[in-house]
């Protein structure tokens, strides 16, 4: 008990890079761009009704929602909007109607994310280099290069992973906010008076005249000892220098040190800033981890780049395409007020669908009452509607861009998902039983060669195609043939006992299905290890796996689409073999390949080739 009590403040720091890097950066754009998105000057009333706004969303959504509800709704201590999404869906069952609605809600929260992966790191790393203005408006010029060149050499450093500094991550943090919470304090010393927007009154006065426009402990610690202390003072500080100098409106956040401390505080903040962009690129490759072993996305290149840190990884694919979108993102806007309402819709709608997924894990889960999910989860979606409604009301101004990437990630996802079942319903309409099959070669007593023969299949019954071209083909069955399922669970690993499910049908012929989590990373010779028994003698060197590779032909009468058939067949023609995701041997691996017409008319046969 002491020795957690001791650790507990250790592992909170580790949290502020981590977990607290995003909204801790909020301070060098937030209240500015509120002033600029509603032409309002910066008067007492309007000072304090915005920072009033921003107190109690703090308040009520970041202490009361996150750290207590959703913390809590983590899928084995995996959290994210895939993980909540594979909970919630788990939690309700195989309830057809409601499983596709969960389903649907969780690919546009994750679709959403993906925009926000995008605008955090754009928007984070332009609000830092922004305060070389205040320092010099001369150097306005190179503010663009350079946020450019702080974006493209993160994304390049990717493939060598963050292990050997992240470990920086959390004191480089802990230096942020304590000069976040020293830099409020001072200007509220000076002027007091702004202390008056901590009453929520200011926040529904606004309202009214303006409209509407694992680690849960010690990320609550974090959160509760400094992330908030800080966040609230250094707004407030920001509140009490623009009511002493308004003139200060157009970057209040670097305005709160004296002149000679506003260099260094660009170097400290981009820092801070690029630890920030950081934890959202992780965040992104995770979720697109978690969304690939659930089946939403294509087979992508998965790089460990770390031997101790399991979820240390890098997605060369990935992260080009979000470095490229990132640039794209800065040279378009320009500024960080001009990505604010992107930035805003984003989150705000990742929020509320998230917050959604919460009350089905609540009723189905934690078998809260109606009543209760309703009303706690109620209040929440009302207020996360709110800010959400507030931005789509400047879709022009910027909203647009995180909807068209959500658009464009979603559209994607979903014709994934629904190509593959089309796919599964085209190459096994009437797949031979194992049973049947082994009834009809008895009497034909084909060649039985040397070594193990494994047929990797997606379905858990009847005898896969290769299997059955090779018979046809070749006169010749292995003498110990495995056929073999992979399958990925909704929850984030599974136990060693439930890793691998044996079927003996006799005559040297098995079914194996070999079960993951949606974060762990499949090995299928380390797993066929594990069946060793006195019954069962593997000889990895003998062994040969036999795998399946499609092309589709897009057809008219499909179920989807053409043009959804033709992106189909483009991520199905780009993703990674099931050699390098498998992980087995190369020179062991015969890939065999099907042409496949996507049609309603399943009894066309596929065409080996």
């Amino acid at each position: 008990m002491n020795d957690q009590k001791e650790t507990l403040p250790l592992l909170a720091m580790a949290t502020l890079g981590v977990v607290f890097g995003d909204i801790g950066t909020s301070p060098l754009y937030t209240l500015s761009a509120c002033l600029s998105a509603m032409s309002l000057p910066p008067t007492a009333a309007n000072l304090q009704g915005i920072l009033s706004l921003i107190f109690w969303t703090l308040v009520l959504v970041v202490s009361v929602k996150y750290a207590w509800v959703i913390m809590r709704a983590n899928n084995q201590g995996e959290g994210g909007v895939m993980a909540l999404t594979a909970l919630a869906a788990h939690a309700t069952g195989h309830s057809g109607r409601l499983r596709w609605w969960i389903l649907s809600i969780g690919l546009l929260g994750a679709a959403l994310f993906y925009g926000d992966s995008i605008i955090t790191p754009a928007i984070s790393v332009l609000s830092a280099m922004e305060g070389m203005e205040v320092a010099s408006p001369a150097w306005k010029p190179l503010v663009l290069p350079l946020a450019l060149g702080v974006i493209i050499g993160l994304f390049l450093v990717q493939r060598r992973g963050t292990a050997a500094i992240s470990h920086l991550f959390g004191p480089s943090m802990l230096v942020w906010f304590l000069l976040l919470f020293g830099s409020g304090l001072t200007w509220i010393i000076a002027d007091p008076q702004i202390l008056l927007a901590l009453n929520p009154w200011y926040a529904l006065h606004f309202f009214g005249i303006h409209g509407i426009g694992g680690f849960a402990r010690p990320i609550r610690m974090a959160w509760y000892f400094l992330v908030l202390p800080a966040l609230a003072l250094n707004y407030l500080g920001q509140g009490a220098l623009l009511e002493i100098n308004p003139s200060a409106v157009q970057n209040p956040f670097f305005r709160l040190f004296p002149a000679w401390a506003t260099l260094p505080m660009v170097v400290i903040s981009g820092i801070a800033t690029v630890i920030a962009s950081q934890a959202v690129i992780s965040g992104a490759y995770s979720a697109t981890r978690q969304a690939l072993l659930l089946g939403y996305v294509p087979r992508l290149t998965i790089i460990h780049t770390s031997a101790s840190e399991r979820g240390q990884i890098y997605l060369p694919g990935l992260n080009g395409v979000l470095m490229v979108a990132v640039i794209a993102a800065i040279l378009w806007f320009g500024s960080s007020n001009a990505l604010s309402f992107a930035y805003g819709t984003a989150v705000t709608g990742t929020m509320l669908l998230t917050t959604v997924l919460v009350f089905f894990v609540a009723r189905h889960s934690w078998q809260w009452p109606l009543w209760k999910a309703g009303l706690f989860c109620g209040f929440f979606i009302l207020l996360d509607g709110i800010f959400f409604g507030a931005n789509l009301l400047k879709l022009v101004a910027g909203g647009w861009f995180p909807l068209m990437i959500g658009l464009v990630v979603f559209t994607t996802m979903s014709t994934w998902r629904w190509g593959r079942e089309i796919l599964a319903r085209k190459l096994y309409p009437d797949a031979i039983s194992v049973e049947a099959f082994l009834s009809g070669v008895t009497p034909i007593e084909p060649i039985r060669v040397p070594g193990t023969a494994v047929y990797l299949t997606v379905r858990e019954h009847g005898v896969p195609h290769a299997m059955l071209h090779n018979l046809k083909h070749n006169r010749v069955l292995h003498e110990r043939v495995i056929i073999l399922t992979v399958k990925f669970e909704d929850e984030p690993r599974t136990l060693p006992t439930a890793r691998l499910a044996v079927l003996d049908y006799g005559q040297g012929v098995y079914r194996f299905t070999a079960r993951y989590g949606f974060m762990e990373q499949p090995d299928i010779p380390e797993t066929l290890k594990s069946a060793e028994s006195p019954n069962f003698r593997w000889n990895p060197s003998d062994t040969t796996y036999f795998a399946s590779r499609q092309r589709v032909i897009p057809t008219a009468d499909a179920g989807l689409a053409l043009w959804r058939e033709q992106l189909f067949a483009i991520l199905l023609r780009f993703s990674t073999n099931a050699t390098d995701f498998f992980r087995l041997p190369p020179n062991q691996v015969m890939e065999l390949g099907d042409v496949v017409e996507l049609s309603h008319r399943v009894s066309d046969a596929p065409k080996r080739g």
